[in-house]
């Protein structure tokens, strides 16, 4: 009899413990203050412009897909680099690389430059990474 006591009194303790953990996990987790706007304003207008390449004018011949599918898949496989880094935007038209979006670093910037330059060779790339400050 002592020892089902004795059991039910565990019982009930790891599952308050438990309870607890979990309810402590859940409000660490709420976030505490708003996020900054984000204003991509001057982004927008550089990009609406003719003279800017843009990823819906990427071409659609073989060996300028093949270029941007080198470049994407060697910045995916590269886990040092941020999320960011390997979400630029790669724009090639007639063999011409063009590198845009954010990144945190300078040395990402110049990783995913050479990494352009690799595939597409010297002077093929056009490097319009901006760093942005680690939040």
């Amino acid at each position: 009899m002592m020892n089902t006591v004795y059991r039910n009194v565990v019982r009930c303790l790891l599952c308050t413990g438990l309870l607890l953990a979990t309810g402590a996990l859940a409000s660490a987790q709420e976030p505490t203050g708003q996020a900054p706007a984000v204003d991509n304003t001057k982004t927008n207008e550089r990009d609406r412009s003719a003279n800017e390449p843009t990823a819906d004018q990427q071409k659609d011949n073989r060996s300028d897909r093949e270029i941007t599918r080198q470049i994407r898949e060697s910045l995916v496989k590269d886990k040092s680099l941020s999320s960011y880094a390997r979400n630029v935007k790669v724009v090639t038209q007639h063999g011409q690389v063009t590198l845009k979006g954010p990144v945190q670093s300078e040395d990402e910037k110049k990783a995913i430059e050479a990494k352009a330059t690799e595939v597409a060779g010297e002077n093929k790339v056009s490097n319009e990474l901006n760093v942005k400050p680690q939040q």
